[in-house]
């Protein structure tokens, strides 16, 4: 690989991690072609995109972060780099954590190495069950949006369960009144 390529592949490293909220390094050492296709098919049915990446060049694209925008959370993930990293860009920051998690169910790789999750960066294969329990960002929506209707729900509710009582009453009262004349 020329001068020139590792300059291109690291500016395309930078965009990247400058452009995605969510990224998983994990370790996918010992699989095998047709497992490492496998998940790859799997993590691309969910919307995932994963790549293997040279450590030192990931971690100058890290660094040019770092300088660049000054956020520091990215050097909490330089420790990782370490051995085979195959990085997997995502929308859902919860994504590649439920596929890796079911992928595990046949397979002892991949490994999770770290994550970073909208500036948290979550360390160690340990993480993934945590990882995975995440709500994403449409999840929680949603569960605002249910939690602000609720009260309108219970007030229309009894607003309307009372307005049928009330006009009941008032219809008792009428007939009433007009067998009383």
């Amino acid at each position: 690989m020329t001068k020139s390529d590792k300059t291109a592949l690291i500016e395309e490293l930078k965009d990247k991690f400058s452009q995605h909220e969510y990224f998983y390094f994990a370790d996918a050492s010992t699989m095998t072609v047709a497992q490492v296709n496998d998940l790859r098919r799997k993590l691309f049915e969910s919307g995932i995109r994963m790549k293997i990446y040279k450590n030192t060049l990931v971690r100058k694209a890290l660094e040019s972060v770092v300088e660049t925008t000054e956020n520091t959370a990215y050097e909490n993930l330089y420790d990782t780099l370490v051995g085979n990293t195959a990085i997997m860009f995502t929308e859902t920051g919860n994504a590649p954590a439920k596929v890796l998690k079911e992928f595990r169910k046949e397979s002892e790789r991949p490994l999770l190495k770290a994550a970073y999750i909208d500036s948290s960066v979550f360390k160690g294969d340990d993480q993934i069950d945590t990882l995975a329990s995440l709500k994403s960002k449409d999840d929680l929506i949603g569960d605002v949006i249910l939690l602000l209707q609720s009260p309108i729900k219970t007030v229309l509710g009894g607003l309307q369960s009372g307005g049928n009582t009330l006009s009941g009453l008032l219809k008792a009262l009428e007939e009433r009144g007009e067998a009383a004349a």
